[in-house]
């Protein structure tokens, strides 16, 4: 008899448990469905609204209903952004040189300043990294000044050098990744100066590989700030490089001189013009969306 009234005692607890992970399964999707409905509203909004017509847009701010679905699918306004402005691809083809050197030297300094700092044994190591923290304190705006008279002194007004070096180092990765190389076991390297490994050899074949979920990280946040950059090459590149002639505005900057020119009182534009600035970047987040996750999520090494 105790033991059909334990079975049954089990059984309905079983039942109540399940009951409640249901429950609150239930409750945590329709709050995480929820809130990314909030979050992609805008994004849908933005990309309906560049596929009206300025008419019909205009139409509805005055009757106040804004629609989520055109009623008419045009592409005048991406016609408009492509076809008034001959400067477009130049814009997104100097967005992407300056992205893709720019954050390749910027990986590079990162990845030689960490293994120093986390590795190497040397006089006033942990000074230096100090300094290099505190210097994290001071608000990038206050350093504009500097870093423009500096570009003005070396000749690199409207150049790919202004755009590419000025802004190659970053303290905070240095500290992100040097975080990551502390964390790999020291059996591994006093293994490897064992084996007659020399410093470079193991940073190559043993640290990269370990890290390189940070590294990737550290990549993709890179080409994202260089492609969203805008009061530094507004600064020192809204002119034409003087040795090759071309102009060299990113698209960030190049699109808002064509927003206060040509399309200052057309708002489908502007917002198609957003559109065309922000798709390959989401894009390119959501290809490498798993190695963001796997660098900000990895924390440690077991030995």
């Amino acid at each position: 008899m105790a033991e059909h009234e334990l079975y049954f005692a089990d059984e309905k607890a079983l039942r109540s448990y399940k009951v409640r992970k249901v429950i609150r399964n239930v409750l945590s999707y329709g709050f995480l469905t929820i809130f990314a409905i909030f979050m992609l509203i805008p994004f849908w909004f933005m990309i309906m609204t560049s596929l009206k017509s300025e008419i019909a847009y205009q139409n509805e701010q005055i009757a106040g209903i804004l629609r989520l679905i055109p009623d008419r699918v045009v592409w005048d306004n991406y016609a408009s952004i492509f076809g008034t402005s001959g400067n477009f691809g130049q814009y997104f083809l100097n967005t992407f040189i300056v992205a893709t050197l720019s954050t390749a030297f910027t990986v590079v300094t990162t990845v030689f300043a960490s293994f120093a700092f986390a590795r190497l044994d040397f006089k006033g190591k942990d000074f230096i990294f100090t300094i290099l923290l505190a210097t994290m304190m001071v608000p990038g705006e206050m350093m504009l000044i500097t870093n423009y008279q500096t570009a003005m002194s070396l000749g690199w007004k409207d150049t790919y050098q202004a755009l590419i070096l000025v802004h190659g180092v970053s303290v905070f990765y240095i500290f992100y990744l040097r975080q990551t190389f502390q964390q790999i076991p020291n059996e591994l390297y006093l293994a490897a100066k064992v084996d007659g490994y020399g410093e470079f050899n193991y940073l190559f074949k043993v640290m990269l590989p370990i890290g390189s979920p940070t590294i990737v990280t550290i990549i993709i946040l890179g080409v994202m700030g260089a492609w969203n950059a805008f009061i530094w090459p507004n600064l020192v590149a809204s002119g034409t490089n003087p040795v090759f002639g071309n102009s060299m505005r990113l698209v960030s900057n190049g699109l808002m001189s064509l927003f206060t020119s040509e399309f200052s009182s057309r708002d489908t534009v502007k917002i198609a013009g957003s559109v065309v600035v922000t798709l390959p970047l989401f894009i390119f987040f959501l290809i490498f969306r798993k190695y963001i996750m796997r660098g900000v999520s990895r924390s440690g090494i077991k030995g």
